[in-house]
């Protein structure tokens, strides 16, 4: 694991997970809405793409 791989992962969270979120909970960030059911779903969609392209470039640095 490199910083580049935790930097590459970031970059990807930051990206995918705003856009998730835009489509899945735009009506409590509309609202303002925040509960803590709310606060975790879109906590946990920012660290899954994180995990996941983390996950994938570990791997591929790995194969070469």
């Amino acid at each position: 694991m490199t910083k580049k791989n935790i930097t590459r992962a970031l970059m990807v969270a930051i990206i995918v997970g705003s856009l998730l979120n835009l489509i899945n909970s735009y009506d409590v960030l509309w609202n303002k809405n925040f509960t803590p059911r709310n606060t975790l779903r879109i906590v946990l969609t920012y660290i899954t793409p994180f995990c996941v392209s983390l996950y994938s470039s570990i791997k591929a640095s790995k194969t070469v």
